[in-house]
C-alpha cells in the first residue's frame, strides 16, 4: 500500500464504511458515527490528501481514491461491507462499486454526480473560475497546488456514465436534498440507471446528512435493515 489512510472506527458488527466529500474529512459524519456504531462496525475514512491522510505520489483522482479504499479494506480484512458516500465520496463509491461489486452488500449514494455537469451552475461556475485562477497562480506559488488539486476533483471529475451504472447489481439507495447543489434531474438519472435502486429526496440541501441527520439516519437505517437477513 503506497500510503496508509487515516480512519475513525467505532462499534462492532457488519462493517459500514463512510466516505466524506470534497475538501472534507471523516468528521463530517459526526452525527452518523455514534448512531450507526450501536449496530455496525463503522469505519469513516479520510481520503488521500484529506484530513489526516497523506497525499502520497499517486494521481490525485477519484479513480485512485477508489483503489485506495480497496487497499484499506484488504488491509483490514474486510471482504464485504455497506458503503455510504457523500458528494465526492458518493462518486468514489460509484467507481469502487463498478470495479469491486463483490465487496458491497448495500450502497448509499448521497449527493453524487456522474460528471461535473451534474452540479448546478450556481455552484460550478465559481469552482471552475477558482480552478483556472489557481492553475495559473500555482505555477508561481507551489503552496497553492494542493488547493488546485481539490478544485480539480470538482472541475474535471467524475467521468462516469449511466450506461456504466446499469451494470450494477448492488442494492442501492440514492439520496439528495430538495435544495441540493446537484441537479434534481441528475440525481434521478443516477437512480434510474442503477437497476432496482431507490431514490429519496429529503428536505434540506447538499449537507442533509449533517443538517437533517435525524431523517437521514432513519432513512439509511431502514434501507440497511431491509437486507439484514440477506447474505
Amino acid at each position: 500500500m503506497e500510503i496508509k489512510l487515516h480512519f475513525m472506527e467505532e462499534g462492532q458488527g457488519f462493517p459500514l464504511v463512510l466516505l466524506h466529500g470534497n475538501g472534507g474529512d471523516s468528521s463530517y459524519f459526526k452525527r452518523q458515527i455514534p448512531y450507526f456504531s450501536k449496530t455496525y462496525r463503522v469505519i469513516a475514512v479520510d481520503t488521500r490528501g484529506h484530513g489526516n491522510s497523506p497525499r502520497g505520489d499517486a494521481p490525485f483522482t477519484l479513480s485512485r481514491f477508489a483503489e485506495d479504499l480497496k487497499e484499506l479494506l484488504d488491509e483490514l480484512g474486510i471482504s464485504r461491507c455497506h458503503l455510504l458516500g457523500f458528494s465526492d465520496g458518493a462518486n468514489i463509491a460509484m467507481y469502487f462499486a463498478l470495479r469491486y461489486p463483490r465487496y458491497i452488500k448495500r450502497l448509499i449514494l448521497n449527493g453524487g454526480n456522474l460528471s461535473p455537469w451534474g452540479v448546478k451552475w450556481s455552484t460550478q461556475i465559481p469552482v471552475v473560475a477558482g480552478w483556472l485562477l489557481l492553475r495559473v497562480m500555482s505555477v508561481f506559488n507551489k503552496a497553492l497546488v494542493k488547493k488546485w488539486e481539490i478544485l480539480d476533483l470538482m472541475a474535471t471529475q467524475p467521468n462516469l456514465t449511466a450506461e456504466e451504472l446499469s451494470a450494477l447489481a448492488v442494492p442501492t439507495l440514492v439520496v439528495a436534498g430538495e435544495k441540493d447543489m446537484i441537479r434534481a434531474g441528475h440525481t434521478e438519472k443516477i437512480a434510474a440507471a442503477i437497476p432496482g435502486s431507490e431514490c429519496v429526496i429529503l428536505p434540506g440541501d447538499h449537507f442533509v446528512a449533517r443538517r437533517g441527520s435525524e431523517a437521514f439516519n432513519a432513512l439509511v437505517e431502514n434501507f440497511l435493515c431491509e437486507g439484514a437477513e440477506k447474505p
